[in-house]
């Protein structure tokens, strides 16, 4: 029964952590529409957050009202820190990096989140690693191989295996050379910055879940104190009332996807999902939107499909099935692990039980 219960719990986390990859994917392609079409990059996180506390915030009110813990001011302190890393910096780093690159370039620096989360996250002893047993060689392999096949894909095209002709699309997709190569490296810096503090807000957010569980209501206080934070840089950064104004469907398009798919759906997902598996187990999972932004252009924009690309994708099938296995039998291992020591325990007790009575009997 205990195994059962293993195997549905992992099942429901890799299918919440697919479905977090496919809403990052459609961001990348919706972010990089809102910039070209003009939106303030201090705007577009303003109302982003604003959308997503909308949704959240009576969500959060309603269903944990009963279940949620008492608020300290250390805990309002360590959801400003949260804020600061997942909302503000996470974001504000992502717009600016995205702003000097391409979506595909900034989904393939993104993959360097699972590496940072796992250094992070094992120094901080969050995340054991027993590289003795099965289980931990498994995630570490795990992790490098998914790592390696998203890398692939980004970097080695090799063959193509679809025979069809060039695109516009394929044509911007090769011509690099358009954008200077200053650009491309600020793009370099800011989405390192980007993957610095998405790594760290999920690695801050494991002990805080511990401390304060009501997951739907720690997003919230997460989204309000961002877009404080983005509201201060806001009356610095952008003064003219005319930035403000949504102009077009098109914009507001691009505003709701980043404030319900990508902030609502997203935080309360990735929350959910960091709470079950761990920051390192979610991380890993981040190279999926590589691949899925491959597989998008393809049938979107009839991109050409390269023998790299599809290396790349059986490399991260193969490292996710492999953290994935390592963290079930993590898991039964600790299952197992209690099992055993509560047998002990009663059965210490009851040789206990029994030396009293035999005692008891022995007094004439």
């Amino acid at each position: 029964m205990g195994k059962e219960n293993v195997v549905s719990e992992n099942m429901k986390l890799l299918l919440a952590l697919l479905a977090l990859q496919f809403c990052f994917a459609g961001f990348h392609i919706v972010s990089r529409v809102a910039l070209n079409i003009g939106i303030s990059k201090v705007v577009y996180p303003v109302y982003r957050n604003i959308i997503a506390l909308i949704l959240l915030g009576p969500s959060a009110y309603f269903l944990e009202k009963k279940d949620r813990p008492p608020l300290t001011f250390s805990l309002l302190v360590q959801f400003f820190l949260l804020a600061l890393l997942g909302i503000t910096a996470n974001q504000g780093f992502y717009l600016l990096g995205l702003y000097y690159a391409s979506p595909t370039f900034a989904s393939a620096m993104q993959n360097s989140v699972p590496a940072i989360t796992f250094v992070m996250a094992s120094a901080l002893r969050l995340e054991q690693v027993h590289i003795a047993r099965r289980d931990g060689l498994a995630k570490v392999v795990g992790t490098i191989a998914s790592v390696g096949g998203a890398t692939t894909i980004t970097l080695y095209k090799g063959l193509p295996l679809l025979h069809q002709k060039l695109t516009q699309g394929n044509i911007a997709e090769e011509d690099t050379t358009v954008t200077p190569i200053q650009n491309w490296t600020w793009g370099c810096i800011y989405l390192l910055g980007h993957c610095l503090s998405w790594a760290g807000w999920m690695v801050l957010q494991a002990p805080v879940l511990k401390k304060y569980p009501a997951k739907l209501t720690l997003t919230s206080f997460t989204c309000f104190f961002g877009l404080i934070q983005f509201l201060v840089i806001a009356v610095f950064m952008e003064t003219d009332t005319e930035r403000w104004k949504i102009q077009s469907g098109e914009e507001l398009f691009t505003i709701l996807y980043a404030g319900i798919v990508a902030s609502a759906v997203v935080l309360s997902l990735q929350t959910w999902c960091i709470h079950k598996g761990g920051p390192v187990f979610v991380a890993v999972f981040q190279p999926v939107q590589t691949l899925l932004v491959a597989v998008m252009a393809i049938f979107t924009f009839g991109d050409q499909l390269y023998s790299g690309r599809l290396l790349g994708a059986v490399l991260i099938t193969l490292g996710l099935y492999s953290v994935l296995w390592g963290k079930t039998e993590e898991r039964k291992m600790e299952v197992q692990h209690k099992e055993g020591t509560l047998t002990k325990h009663l059965l210490e007790a009851a040789a206990t039980e029994d030396g009293r009575s035999q005692v008891a009997s022995d007094i004439p």
